[in-house]
């Protein structure tokens, strides 16, 4: 799959050279397999805990421009466009700031749909400029710190879990949402993000796959995006939703992930259906470094990605790996299944004062997705 980009794009050459002159300068176990098929919208759900986020149906059926309007109506939009211009005046450097917002006016001229769309639709029905919506985009994809693990059972099946952990946790704690995709009345796919980013770091096809991304920190977000302008490359999470919509099965989602060019450097790790779909892949901009599978044949029937290379050690003041490890070893093989993943995943430091969301998932079980918004003071 090739990332379809609009004609037009000449404008971001200019950017990316102007870019460049600045930078210089300056739940349970799964009892059986269900056959694949599309998960009904109108499945039946449990008791809400307080801690679920809001869940949104969005349909895929309706324009780019209008399709989150309905999820909208659940929000303050002060408070919406109040949380996005500090997120853009903390992260964003003024310079790219005013280089991107005029040009960022021609969105549909560079970026591909639905993305466009989408964006300009939000910030047409929040009254904020488009450019701010773009670099608000832009600026979720540069620190997203976080812990995703894959195992299996004794049965074969498959378990992915992961939490996101983010600055800016007063705000983002409000507006994570879990999305189903619809179309034609079934989910398409679902995923967690937070309301105005149309990206995904966090999703399921049901009865095919599950993929969560995390940070693989190569350098700054504005030297990311000089490499996306300059090779019309995709950002990370729009790929991850691309894929969710695209690939069949567990197969087409890890050759879709490893080879498409994005702007950053990243961990994928993807959860498939049978035994051994569990990979995970990674990313520099261009394609893999490496690829790491489930191997339970020889003990390796979990695999735990945080935000630094598996075959390196990592740094003793962010060591979530060593604390994920020995409590997976502590449940054991025999015992993981959903819940205790998720008590994984909930042992400190993985689970930190930084993690927004903890989600449990299991594309054989597309209904047992699960997301809590977590909060340790």
């Amino acid at each position: 799959m090739e990332w379809r980009w609009r004609r037009g794009a000449s404008a971001w050459g200019a950017l990316a050279f102007l870019l460049l002159l600045c930078s210089n300068g300056a739940a349970p176990r799964i009892a059986s397999r269900a056959k694949p098929r599309e998960q009904p919208v109108a499945a039946a759900a449990a008791a809400r805990d307080p801690a679920a986020p809001f869940l949104a149906n969005v349909s895929l059926e309706r324009p780019p421009e209008r399709r989150w309007e309905p999820v909208l109506r659940h929000f303050d939009p002060a408070f919406l466009r109040e949380a996005c211009g500090r997120i853009i005046d903390e992260v964003i450097p003024k310079w790219v700031h005013a280089i991107i917002r005029p040009i960022a006016k021609e969105l549909e001229s560079f970026a591909p749909q639905p993305f466009a769309g989408e964006i300009r639709g939000i910030c047409d029905a929040l009254g904020l400029d488009v450019g701010d919506g773009l670099l608000l985009n832009l600026a979720y994809e540069s620190t997203a710190y976080c812990t995703s693990i894959l195992a299996q059972d004794k049965n074969g099946h498959i378990y992915h879990g992961r939490n996101m952990d983010y600055a800016f946790g007063d705000i983002l704690r409000q507006i994570t949402i879990e999305v189903n995709f619809v179309k034609n009345g079934q989910v398409k796919y679902r995923g967690t993000t937070f309301f105005g980013y149309v990206g995904l770091w966090t999703g399921q096809s049901p009865y095919k796959f599950t993929i969560s991304g995390d940070e693989r920190d190569q350098g700054n977000w504005w030297e990311n995006a000089v490499a996306a302008f300059l090779r019309h490359s995709s950002p990370v999470s729009w790929l991850t939703r691309t894929v969710l919509s695209e690939a069949e099965d567990f197969e087409a989602a890890v050759h879709m992930l490893s080879k498409t060019p994005i702007i950053a450097d990243v961990y994928y790790i993807v959860g498939g259906v049978t035994p051994k779909e569990g990979v995970v892949i990674t990313r520099k901009r261009s394609g893999p470094v490496d690829i790491w599978p489930l191997d339970p044949s020889s003990g390796g029937w979990y695999r735990v990605e945080t935000n630094y290379d598996h075959w390196t050690t990592p740094p003793p003041f962010d060591d979530r790996r060593t604390p994920a490890i020995k409590a997976l070893n502590a449940t054991g093989q025999e015992n993981i299944n959903l819940k205790s993943l998720y008590k994984v995943l909930s042992v400190q430091p993985v689970l930190n004062k930084d993690t927004i969301y903890t989600t449990v998932m299991s594309a054989a079980a597309p209904d047992q997705y699960m997301t809590r918004v977590r909060t340790l003071e």
